[in-house]
């Protein structure tokens, strides 16, 4: 009863708007380019400047913002089929990990000539490279990038989320891509899996191939969401090298403990469920697992959702928009290069 009297009324907000930026992506079809995350994030931030006292909502948006933001991580997991992955998409993985590579690489050099503060420049290289919001939300806690930093990502990779589903079935037209060179192309070079599956449907819906490019594209999303374990992993162990270095060996056990993130471990144990599950079911049984694993999935999306509207509580708008110049730079040079190479591993891999 005490958590939901010190939780419930900042927990409720964030409800409310998730609630009503889930329900406008649903049925105005035209804002699912921009998608639910990103509405709930500017409500949040329009809505913070008409409340004067947030004393009473701070510990339940704090917990959405944090908590509520792993727990959706680690339903993630549950949508992620290691099988049917690892049998379509590793054709696609030397492209996505050059894409990867080339994005964190860019993101790093821009971050020394720009001077950006390094948490956004990671947020934003490992947003453009591996799925948007979701690796952010991995991401995030596991280097304590604060609100206004992880509001900052979010609106960088939105704003080229929606240019790139509204140009990329256009440049392919142009480029003369295959089905599988486009499908490959927007789940590699397009952030968000809801921009992702609008490029390809478009260029179904343009080319009469009956949902190939939006399965083939949607799989490849998948395979770089995987990309979350060992980013997260790489950035704790770059975390608990710096707490072993600094202190007594009793605080550095302390920060070794916080600094672990236990939420990605559950991730990966839910994609192996999934899978495990799927191996050994079939007919009705294999349909009722389905029908679970895609309302964790969607579960997860709306706790996101959730998180983001918390976030968008806790952002001076004001603020974002004065130190948004730099940011946007380089969340068009991640993207720019994440296309480019996209298409140039293409091109030496003979899909094209």
């Amino acid at each position: 009863m005490s958590f939901v009297k010190k939780n419930g009324k900042g927990i409720g907000i964030c409800f409310i708007i998730a609630c009503i930026a889930w329900s406008l992506v649903k049925y105005f079809s035209v804002l699912e380019v921009i998608g639910a995350p990103v509405i709930a994030i500017l409500s949040g931030m329009l809505l913070t400047t008409f409340i004067k006292d947030k004393s009473n909502l701070k510990n339940g948006i704090a917990f959405t913002s944090k908590k509520i933001l792993q727990g959706a991580v680690v339903l993630l997991g549950f949508g992620l089929n290691l099988t049917t992955i690892g049998k379509v998409g590793v054709t696609s993985l030397p492209v996505i990990v050059s894409t990867i590579t080339t994005s964190l690489l860019v993101a790093f050099i821009l971050q020394k000539i720009l001077k950006i503060p390094s948490k956004s420049s990671v947020l934003i290289g490992v947003g453009s490279s591996i799925c948007g919001g979701s690796a952010i939300a991995a991401t995030a806690p596991v280097i304590e990038a604060d609100d206004e930093e992880i509001a900052q990502a979010i609106s960088v990779i939105f704003l080229f989320n929606v240019i790139a589903a509204l140009i990329f079935p256009m440049l392919g037209g142009v480029l003369h891509l295959s089905n599988e060179g486009f499908s490959l192309f927007a789940g590699t070079a397009i952030n968000d899996t809801s921009s992702v599956t609008s490029a390809a449907a478009t260029w179904d819906t343009l080319h009469g191939t009956k949902g190939a490019v939006l399965e083939g594209a949607t799989i490849v999303k998948l395979t770089r969401t995987l990309a979350i374990i060992p980013i997260t992993m790489v950035l704790t162990a770059l975390r608990l090298k710096k707490a072993q270095s600094s202190g007594s060996s009793e605080e550095s056990k302390i920060k070794i403990k916080s600094i672990f993130p236990m939420f990605i471990i559950y991730f990966v144990l839910a994609s192996v469920i999934t899978t495990m599950i799927t191996a050994v079911c079939s007919d009705d049984s294999l349909l009722a697992a389905n029908q679970v694993f895609d309302f964790l999935k969607q579960l997860s999306k709306f706790f996101i959702v959730m998180a983001m509207g918390a976030i968008g509580l806790n952002t001076d708008i004001v603020k974002l928009i004065k130190t948004g110049i730099k940011p946007i730079l380089l969340g068009f040079c991640c993207w720019v290069a994440i296309a480019v190479v996209s298409l140039s591993m293409q091109y030496v891999m003979g899909i094209l």
